[in-house]
């Protein structure tokens, strides 16, 4: 069984800052089936030829709880014939929504899926609303639960990712976002939300005048004395995303807008002491079955959950930083947990598209110590 599967479709919503951000009186439900009516109407595909819609969640309690994917399909006015189901891989639940769409149709277990993912970071706080961490678990091996920000400090000790290029980087991420946004080219993939009697259309994460050297006045955020800040972290995000993925042959049968094939895909683990290395291993895996190599990639999108493991990614795997998260990434887009992997995926599918480019990655690393990464190729 060799099917080809293809991204047929991507939108999102504008991201903004959690707790104090345009989406905070938004619910996160809400917010994913606006965002996938809106891939409905742009790409024409038939609500009754989707098999499922599955959304990828970090955390999923309270109004991004219960099995929150067959509810956001009922918000959606999806045909009651459409399944739904929730997915958890942190931050690469809604890439890990894509691999099990593509894997379905390889299967012949469908024809078109609705890959989303959504977190409300606003209305959902980190670890959920009642944390319970294994008493036992956490004596002998408190890695499992170590926070984010000292993994970002880890890895940059580790890999020698200096202060002053954190900051650069940030910097730099900002610029890109900011000059994508003001020339139009981020208008094509947000869906503009409706709440109460206006409109929130466009990011609000993003800060044009964000320079090195203001970054540099801010304090350590998780470590006395470490180089990791405010600044130089994914935000707090609330967002939500989507993409279309189908058979090949029934998004040309279709007419339907292929953007990009998928080529290969992986996951890994590693230590959870350094998770944001997790893309180097997944990514090696996902070029290796894909037959290329890291210079074979044209278009790259590496999520930016922290400068320090962005770049140590980005030195392991020998990739090119002039290929890397064209239109800005997460330091300046934020980073809204569950949405992020159908963000960067569809994205490089667009990019290829937009790009006229032949071969892309997208990859994340994952808390808790794992690594996730798709290769699309050009259709």
């Amino acid at each position: 069984m060799n099917r080809n599967v293809v991204i047929a479709g991507y939108a999102r919503s504008p991201f903004h800052f959690a707790k104090k951000g345009a989406l905070t009186r938004l619910r996160p439900d809400e917010m994913a089936a606006q965002v996938i009516r809106g891939l409905i109407d742009r790409s024409g595909v038939d609500p009754a030829d989707i098999e499922d819609l599955i959304v990828g969640c970090a955390f999923p309690e309270g109004e991004q709880g219960l099995n929150v994917a067959r509810l956001i399909g009922f918000l959606s006015d999806l045909p009651i014939s459409v399944a739904g189901a929730t997915v958890n891989r942190f931050c690469g639940s809604s890439m890990q929504s894509v691999h099990m769409a593509a894997g379905a149709i390889q299967m012949n277990a469908g024809e078109a899926f609705l890959c989303a993912g959504i977190e409300s970071m606003s209305r959902v706080p980190m670890a959920g609303f009642n944390p319970m961490l294994n008493p036992g678990l956490a004596e002998n091996y408190p890695a499992a639960y170590i926070s984010m920000g000292e993994t970002a400090e880890n890895v940059a000790a580790k890999y020698g990712i200096a202060r002053a290029r954190q900051e650069e980087l940030a910097a730099e991420s900002h610029k890109k976002a900011a000059a994508a946004q003001e020339a139009g080219k981020l208008a094509d993939e947000i869906v503009k939300l409706t709440l109460g009697n206006g409109l929130v259309e466009q990011d609000g994460c993003i800060r044009a005048d964000t320079t090195p050297e203001g970054l540099a006045e801010l304090k350590p955020a998780f470590k006395e004395g470490g180089s990791v800040t405010a600044g130089t972290s994914s935000p707090l995000t609330d967002g939500a995303s989507a993409c279309l993925v189908t058979s090949e042959d029934y998004a040309k049968e279709h007419g339907l807008p292929i953007l990009a094939r998928l080529r290969s895909v992986a996951v890994a683990g590693c230590a959870p002491e350094t998770m944001g290395m997790g893309p180097v291993i997944a990514s090696k895996k996902a070029l290796e079955r894909a037959g290329l190599k890291a210079e074979d990639l044209d278009i790259i999108e590496l999520n930016e959950a922290f400068a320090s493991q962005a770049l140590a990614c980005a030195d392991e795997l020998g990739l090119d930083w002039a290929k890397i998260n064209l239109d800005g990434g997460a330091l300046a887009l934020g980073h809204p947990l569950g949405a992020t992997g159908a963000r960067i995926t569809g994205k490089a599918a667009q990019l290829l598209k937009r790009e006229g480019k032949q071969f892309a990655l997208s990859t994340q690393c994952i808390g808790g110590g794992q690594g996730i990464a798709t290769i699309l190729e050009a259709a």
